[in-house]
């Protein structure tokens, strides 16, 4: 545990002097929000999609950032370097998680509080939003610790991202509602994460509450689990 909380630590001192990185993990989504609110200023737009894209948003910056930070160690050398100490790759993937679980709770946090600011209006418990978003942020760093592995590159990691998310944004009922897909469309977005973090966002924005979406927090909860597990079978110590 030790080992964990020191891994976090470090990840969390170098991530708080890299302001381009706190920018794209706090600024972008609260940007985005607020164009779409700007742009549909009126309509109940905000109120439809933005708890979706409060959920969205997170899971796809998480990612990414996860993803590159993470081959940047093994790079650099830093990897090999600390697996010639005590540190295991369960130590290394649980310190990385929790250091981003903890940026993604703040991120959560400021997003929600932002879209509340300009406009979105929530019928569910809001701490549930924060919740969900919380989650979906952890799930992409989570992901993204898994897929660094299949790359080589900083560019391949960014390569990751549409070929992960990209697969899971048009299945997962943001573009058309899952019972109106072709079947097969419908049955491959039950095996996606992101479908059960929008489904739990549109019951919230419709004012469901905690037993409503108890079973898609739970799945989203144990595609984290397998995510970390696939992130420390697949962890190699440098890139070839």
């Amino acid at each position: 545990m030790t080992l964990t909380l020191t891994t976090a630590a470090r990840v969390l001192a170098q991530i708080r002097f890299d302001r381009r990185t706190v920018a794209l993990i706090i600024v972008l989504p609260c940007l985005l929000l607020g164009l779409i609110a700007w742009m549909f200023d009126g309509t109940p737009v905000l109120d439809q999609f933005g708890p979706m894209l409060v959920g969205l948003f997170p899971l796809i910056v998480m990612f990414l950032v996860t993803s590159v930070a993470t081959l940047r160690e093994r790079q650099s050398g830093t990897l090999e370097r600390l697996m010639t100490t005590p540190l295991g790759k369960g130590d290394f993937v649980a310190g990385y998680a929790l250091a981003f679980a903890g940026l993604a709770l703040v991120q959560a946090l400021v997003v929600v509080g932002f879209a509340l600011l300009v406009g979105m209006d929530v019928a569910g418990p809001l701490w549930l939003v924060v919740v969900v978003a919380l989650l979906d942020a952890v799930l992409g760093s989570c992901l993204g610790l898994a897929a660094s592995a299949l790359a080589r590159s900083e560019f391949q990691a960014v390569q990751m991202m549409p070929a992960i998310i990209f697969p899971q944004l048009i299945t997962c009922g943001l573009l058309m509602p899952r019972d109106e897909m072709p079947q097969v469309l419908e049955w491959l977005s039950r095996v996606f994460p992101l479908t059960y973090a929008v489904e739990a966002m549109q019951d919230l924005a419709a004012g469901a509450e905690w037993p409503d979406v108890a079973g898609a927090v739970g799945v989203i909860a144990l595609f984290i689990v397998g995510a970390v597990t696939l992130g420390v079978a697949t962890l190699r110590r440098r890139t070839a």
